[in-house]
């Protein structure tokens, strides 16, 4: 008798998995556009009024394209602020706040963290965040005494206090860092016969680099577009940061809208160049940082 084949069993019958689309929130979309066309917009007319001409400048029409394109309003702001030495000042200024907030705030905030414990550390912690509360001309006035006395009139005077200005509100952000931090790292690492100072150099600012790049966004753009405090603090105006340079300028400026328009423009582009790239740069910092954690 032939051996009959077993019949398969009867799949089971397959369930439907229905996808519901996700809706979309038309609200948040609709404000989202219309706070990019505020930025966009001012945006477009200063670019559009740079590359015109001084007689394309005066039409009256602020939305047009220039047709043709000029550079003649560069040339001018270029001759007319000194470019060169003023973007050199901003550029100093700027490295040096960067610098110094970024070194200082995660120095200080390690030591808070690991010596919480301590009222000393916790109480300096308290006291730096009463800082943020105090703004810059409450105390322009002794600042300004201070630096002169000790000769600080000058863009390192700036950089001493734009870092010091910074310090508070980076201490914070590295803070809330660093207690995500499992203190068993350090711990492997003191082990291996690491030092406190070897075990933060060579391992826990490494990890507060999304944090760093965090901060450091924060003290570029404060420095480059701070008007205020150089302009109090720096005595000689061949010292000057862009902005100032553009404010001692602005009589020129006011007839001449496409050397007005042209200087600002030059004035902003580092800034927002580094805006974007460097905001990319934390983003992907911080997304590993979270899949390695």
């Amino acid at each position: 008798m032939a051996a009959t084949t077993p019949t398969p069993a009867a799949p089971a019958a397959r369930q439907k998995i229905r996808i519901t689309p996700e809706r979309v929130n038309w609200s948040a979309t609709i404000i989202l556009i219309l706070c990019a066309f505020t930025v966009l917009l001012p945006l477009y007319v200063t670019i559009s009024m740079a590359f015109k001409s001084g007689t394309q400048a005066v039409d009256g029409n602020a939305f047009s394209l220039p047709n043709p394109i000029s550079i003649e309003g560069f040339v001018e702001a270029w001759n007319l602020t000194n470019f060169p030495v003023g973007a050199g000042v901003s550029a100093l200024v700027t490295a040096g706040t960067v610098a110094g907030t970024i070194f200082l705030a995660a120095f200080a905030s390690y030591a808070i963290v690991r010596n919480w414990d301590h009222k000393f550390f916790r109480y300096s912690f308290f006291y730096l965040l009463a800082a943020m509360f105090i703004p810059f001309p409450v105390v322009a006035l002794p600042q300004i005494q201070l630096t002169g006395l000790v000769g600080l009139a000058n863009p390192g005077g700036v950089i001493l206090l734009a870092t010091m200005f910074q310090l508070s509100f980076s201490v914070l952000l590295f803070t809330a860092f660093l207690r995500s931090i499992p203190y068993e790292l350090e711990e492997s690492a003191r082990i291996d016969g690491a030092s406190t100072w070897q075990t933060f150099w060579k391992l826990i600012f490494p990890l507060l680099a999304p944090m760093s790049a965090t901060v450091g966004i924060f003290a570029f753009l404060y420095a480059w577009n701070d008007f205020m405090m150089p302009s109090l603090i720096i005595a000689d105006a061949q010292l000057q940061t862009l902005p100032v340079r553009q404010n001692i300028f602005q009589t020129q400026f006011s007839n001449n809208y496409h050397v007005s328009f042209a200087s600002y423009l030059m004035a902003m582009s580092p800034a927002i160049i580094a805006y974007l790239f460097t905001q990319r740069w934390v983003m992907e910092g911080v997304t590993q940082g979270a899949v390695k954690g």
